[in-house]
């Protein structure tokens, strides 16, 4: 299945593209992972000047959405200029206070999200989990009760380093229940599939920006007289990893479609999406830093913040294992068509969701 952006979306992506390039994200980023939030803050406000935060909010509290096909559009302009922050976490915690059931936190916290005013970030289910860039954000949610209650945390421990540098970690601690009940678990796994469809949208661009730089790379360096790039190793390497890529974009917007029409499946279909472009990420970050020899090596060359990141979006909000499960627990290979059960069978003219599945499943088998 294709999928294309309408002339509208296209040209909010152009727009966020634009501003990020002018927007120097690498110094950014390299100033939030020493705990200088002041230039990612300011970045931040100026995306919320964009829409990209009103894109998860209803627009009964000022926002623009729920706009899926947005989002994953504009998270992979993020990923794909490392943006620092707690992005996914916001569009979690935009799907955690719709779901509440109770609008008195919605009208507090919503419209400051989607204008900016707050940085806010989420603890992901069980209690006691790590939340990221709890020292930066204005408020941090957390589960708390056995998962029958949300707070907004009175503070957090000490701060952890990640895989990624600039994802920094620590458990939230205190703070009075905002919401209590039974409804609160329904909308605490609600907040993790949109945090993992927004982890997603991050990998993919992550993965790009990689392929991108990699591309540029191969063809200035020189060996034995001859770019690289004209390497047929070097050549096949870059076209498995970017078919990674290719492959897990349109799971991605089939989860955004499944998740704007409300679908049953939509779980699945972001579990899909998950794995898929996290996997392709990493692999682009291994074929870049391969390729890049030595200096991919390097903490000082930006291709790290990249590399980085690919790693640990990878295993955020759900591990590629966890969400190859959740795709084959509910796959049921006898309703599908016996042509599509057969080994070796390809994905060319399957649905969205036939491919993941077939694709998953292949990968747990490896």
């Amino acid at each position: 299945m294709r999928f294309l952006l309408d002339a509208e979306q296209t040209a909010f992506v152009r727009t966020l593209d634009q501003l990020l390039a002018a927007a120097d994200p690498p110094a950014a980023v390299r100033a939030w992972s020493a705990g200088d939030h002041g230039p990612g803050r300011a970045l931040w406000e100026r995306l919320a000047g964009t829409g990209v935060f009103a894109l998860a909010v209803p627009e009964e509290y000022d926002g623009l959405g729920p706009l899926p096909v947005e989002i994953a559009a504009a998270f992979v302009e993020l990923g794909r200029h490392a943006v620092p922050g707690p992005l996914a976490e916001t569009v979690a915690v935009c799907a955690l206070l719709r779901g509440l059931g109770d609008r008195g936190p919605a009208k507090e916290w919503l419209p400051r999200i989607a204008s900016g005013e707050v940085l806010v970030t989420l603890a992901p289910a069980p209690a006691g989990s790590y939340a990221l860039d709890a020292d930066a954000a204005d408020a941090v949610f957390h589960v708390v009760a056995d998962g029958l209650a949300v707070a907004v945390a009175a503070g957090h421990g000490p701060v952890r380093a990640s895989l990624d540098p600039a994802r920094r970690l620590a458990r939230p601690t205190g703070g009075e229940p905002l919401v209590t009940g039974p409804a609160v678990r329904d909308a605490v796994r609600q907040a993790a599939d949109w945090a993992s469809f927004a982890t997603a949208a991050q990998s993919l661009g992550t993965g790009l920006a990689l392929m991108e730089r990699t591309v540029a790379y191969v063809k200035q360096r020189t060996q034995f007289g001859t770019a690289i790039g004209g390497f047929q190793a070097v050549k096949h390497q870059l076209a498995n990893a970017l078919l990674g890529l290719e492959f897990a974009r349109p799971l991605l917007y089939g989860a955004a479609v499944a998740l704007a029409g409300g679908s049953p499946g939509a779980g699945r279909d972001i579990a899909a999406a998950k794995v898929a472009c996290g996997e392709a990420a990493y692999a682009a970050a291994r074929t870049a830093l391969q390729l890049h020899g030595a200096i991919g090596y390097t903490a000082e060359y930006d291709l790290s913040l990249w590399i980085g990141k690919a790693t640990a979006l990878r295993t955020a909000w759900g591990t590629p294992s966890e969400c190859r499960a959740r795709v084959l627990e509910t796959a049921d290979p006898a309703a599908q068509p016996e042509r599509h059960r057969r080994r070796g069978d390809g994905i060319a003219g399957v649905g969205v969701r036939n491919a993941a599945e077939l694709f998953v499943g292949r990968q747990a088998r490896k």
